[in-house]
């Protein structure tokens, strides 16, 4: 079945509508603007649910000329992550407003909020390149003003900055593996093809080998492991998340567990059939472990529930970048299926820690425990999901776990990638021990001594329990009945992440197998070792003491501190208040673009000079060439400048020879009010310069390099030529009218050129009546004893005027 076109656009396009509705919203319903964000979750829910079974493309023409176009792909791999954001999104509209009582800003949290869900759904559902980087960087945007939601807290707004900078940055990385691919596509495929990932993704072989030919496969395939691994918060760029706890709790549970942080894994399963290899498995596998085992480690470490949890999330999401980094099946299974389990665990425990901090009035876990008697409901949701998280069986986290060993167990045998198979079990293994240890550490908050400082603590009201208690049910559910959820929705995913699927079977094992002894030696250990938490706990936050480096934010703020003080630095380099100082960088960095643009495309090439000009020309020249000598060598800024002016009066001479009386007429009005601003500032400048070598220096360097800069661009535009005999002049006739869209060649010539002529003169004749307004009314203000105000003199005003605080050598430092 094809999926609607109607439906999938305005399941996209919903949660946008009612972004920027919230406004009205809010002022009709308040603070129960949540609820109206949960009937909009809902509905775009359930019109994606209308998809089910359905598969292919649809699309919007965007940009025609580009080959661009909205195009949307509709499968089980995107069904999943889509319906998980609706999903979960209006667990937590529902959640919000009771949770977030009393705060102010609740209309940009909400529009925010909701344009986040857009960008997820868009996100799952694109199929063309540019609308995936656009969606992928609307996350971003959204995450930056939801992280950054106490706009009073410097911690908040600190967090905000880094998933921003963290984020984007790593975006920029994709856009340019992006780029490579479209090349190559558009090679490939056709240029019809070029931005059409869902064409990529139905010729993968010949895509990859085109890759490889090119010798772009490992540029592209690490350009996007960036892009992934730093929105999934994958080492050495997990610190990010983290940090990003400041926000609010229903953001976390929403951005930072469920779907934002999962974009990476989503776009790295999505793309695996096109790139999967042995490559792609020691990138992906290695990065994928690494992560999961050392955000299990600060998870052990941290003294705050959102902050363990936060870790915990860094960690999963390592499990899921391994899994789909192994080449095997099991791989894939391991990672479509947790990316559910994942996201009903996990949210869950978000909203209890929300729970925990609203009514405990602290989120310090040495402060917590024994919460079971005062909060027995949340206390049974904890222990499905926490034990979920721990991987223990019958429940379900323990089912996806399961397929990473089968994964790790397989790639033990991949001969391509050496000795390192060997250690991805065993990594596999040790990371899941300490799984164990803050999964048990976080169940203890109910089960544990309750502190004697632990004072009485509210019962929540219902529509904080009653989003938890969904997800717990959910995942209760998939915990019983694995095979049912395999049926429903990870199979139909799994056909698009495998590179050779089959029917997926999970279940409580019943026989021996190198998988099963090694969840049991992860959670006999993890069991025997929890006693010696406390030990565990503080010798790894010894470990960033003694090596500061080892710090989750050391490197992010050292190399921020270090742009931001040298950017500091440069900026009161450049940024001086002389105008000399303004006009040499700009002319500098001016003539360097252009010069290094003109090499890059190669049009710098030999020229051939001609001397066939007319006696009048070459004498008009010949004077503009002894006025230019006679310009730096006059003693006084008058004689410099007036014949300054001969130059100018020279150009307008060469017109009307050649032939332009308008353009004459133009140069000459210009020419006699630039010579007119002149003279009216000449007696506001110094009589007398120091002379210093250096700046003489810059400015000889400086006039040469501009003067070097509009020689080339004259040569060069005047000298284009289209290769082969094709005449311009008859091409523009021809294609003027039908392309122009006029009626005849001259109109269309009027508005194509003269146009843009007239602007300029506008331009430049507004710009010296402006300058000439300016330094009439300074001039007028000057003279006048009122405005120079009571205890400043003359000679104080003079100096003001001058803007060189009176100090000899005029305008410069």
């Amino acid at each position: 079945m094809s999926p609607d076109l109607a439906i999938v656009v305005a399941a996209v396009a919903l949660p946008f509508v009612a972004a920027a509705l919230t406004p009205l919203f809010f002022r009709v319903l308040g603070e129960g603007t949540g609820f109206a964000g949960t009937v909009v979750a809902l509905a775009s829910f359930g019109l994606l649910a209308t998809q089910y079974g359905s598969e292919g493309a649809v699309e919007l023409e965007w940009i025609p000329s580009l080959n661009i176009a909205l195009r949307f792909y509709v499968d089980g791999w995107a069904l999943l992550f889509a319906l998980l954001a609706c999903g979960i999104g209006a667990l937590i509209f529902t959640y919000s407003p009771a949770y977030m009582h009393g705060q102010g800003g609740l209309s940009r949290y909400y529009a925010a909020l909701l344009a986040f869900m857009g960008s997820i759904v868009g996100v799952a559902l694109a199929a063309d390149l540019i609308s995936i980087f656009l969606f992928w960087e609307l996350t971003s945007l959204c995450s930056f003003v939801l992280i950054g939601y106490f706009t009073a807290d410097d911690s908040s707004q600190y967090a905000a900055r880094m998933a921003m900078l963290i984020t984007v940055g790593g975006g920029l990385f994709l856009l340019v593996g992006f780029l490579l691919l479209s090349i190559v596509a558009g090679d490939v495929l056709g240029p019809g093809a070029a931005f059409d990932l869902a064409a990529m993704l139905e010729n993968p072989d010949r895509m990859q080998q085109a890759l490889r030919d090119r010798g772009l496969f490992l540029p592209v395939l690490g350009l996007l492991a960036i892009g992934a691994g730093t929105k999934s918060a994958q080492v050495p760029m997990h610190f990010w998340l983290p940090n990003a706890m400041a926000a609010p709790t229903p953001v976390s549970a929403f951005l930072h567990s469920a779907t934002m942080v999962k974009v990476g894994v989503y776009f790295i399963g999505r793309v695996r059939p096109m790139l999967v290899s042995a490559e792609w498995l020691f990138l992906f596998a290695t990065l994928g472990l690494t992560t999961m085992t050392v955000c299990a480690i600060m998870a052990v470490a941290a003294t705050d529930i959102k902050e363990l949890l936060a870790y915990s999330t860094a960690s999963h999401l390592g499990l899921m970048v391994a899994g789909f980094g192994f080449t095997s099946v099991y791989g894939a299974e391991a990672g479509v299926f947790h990316l559910l389990n994942h996201a009903l665990f996990k949210a869950a425990l978000f909203l209890v820690a929300g729970i925990i901090a609203h009514e405990a009035g602290t989120r310090e876990i040495a402060k917590l425990g024994g919460l079971r008697r005062d909060l027995p409901v949340t206390a049974a949701i904890t222990t499905v999901v926490a034990l979920s998280m721990a991987g223990i069986p019958p429940f379900n986290g323990f089912y996806s776990k399961e397929l990473l060993f089968e994964a790790a167990v397989e790639a033990s045998h991949h001969h391509d990638i050496g000795v390192l198979g060997l250690l991805y079990p065993a990594v596999a293994v040790f990371g899941s021990i300490f799984t164990v240890l803050y999964s048990l550490r976080f169940l203890s908050l109910f089960f544990g001594e309750r502190p004697d400082e632990l004072g009485h603590v509210h019962r929540p009201p219902v529509t904080l329990l009653i989003p938890p208690t969904v997800l717990a049910l959910l995942a209760a559910g998939v915990s019983v009945a694995p095979e049912r959820a395999v049926t429903l929705i990870v199979q139909s995913a799994l056909e698009s992440t495998a590179v050779d699927p089959h029917e997926m079977h999970v279940g409580i094992p019943t026989s021996y197998s190198p998988a099963v002894g090694m969840s049991a030696v992860t959670i006999g250990v993890g069991l025997l070792a929890y006693p010696a938490y406390g030990r565990l706990h503080e010798g790894i936050r010894a470990i960033p003491r003694a090596v500061p480096p080892v710090g989750a934010n050391w490197w992010y703020d050292a190399i921020v501190d270090g742009l931001s003080d040298e950017g500091r630095r440069f900026a009161e380099t450049v940024h001086n208040g002389h105008l000399r100082t303004y006009a040499s960088w700009t002319l500098a960095a001016t003539c360097t673009l252009a010069l290094t643009g003109f090499v890059a495309a190669g049009a710098i090439a030999p020229i051939e000079f001609g001397l066939d000009v007319s006696l009048a020309i070459a004498l008009v020249l010949l004077v503009a060439v002894i006025g230019g000598l006679a310009v730096v060598t006059s003693e006084s800024h008058i004689a410099g400048v007036l014949t300054l002016s001969i130059l100018g009066f020279m150009v307008a001479i060469f017109y009307i020879l050649a032939s332009a009386p308008d353009l004459a007429l133009t140069q000459l009005v210009v020419e006699t009010l630039v010579l007119v601003i002149f003279l009216l500032v000449i007696e506001e400048i110094p009589e007398y310069y120091e002379v210093e070598i250096e700046r003489v220096a810059r400015d000889a360097v400086l006039s040469i390099a501009v003067g070097a800069t509009a020689f080339v661009t004259v040569l060069v535009t005047t000298g284009a030529r289209p290769d082969g005999p094709t005449d311009i002049a008859r091409g523009y006739a021809e294609q003027a009218v039908p392309e122009g869209g006029g009626t005849n060649i001259v109109n269309v010539t009027l508005v194509d050129f003269r146009g843009f002529d007239t602007l300029g003169e506008l331009a430049v004749i507004a710009l010296a009546a402006i300058s000439i307004l300016t330094l009439i009314v300074m001039r007028g203000r000057g003279d006048s004893p009122a405005a120079r105000g009571a205890g400043e003199s003359p000679a104080d005003d003079a100096d003001t005027a001058r803007g060189d605080g009176g100090l000899p050598g005029g305008d410069d430092e």
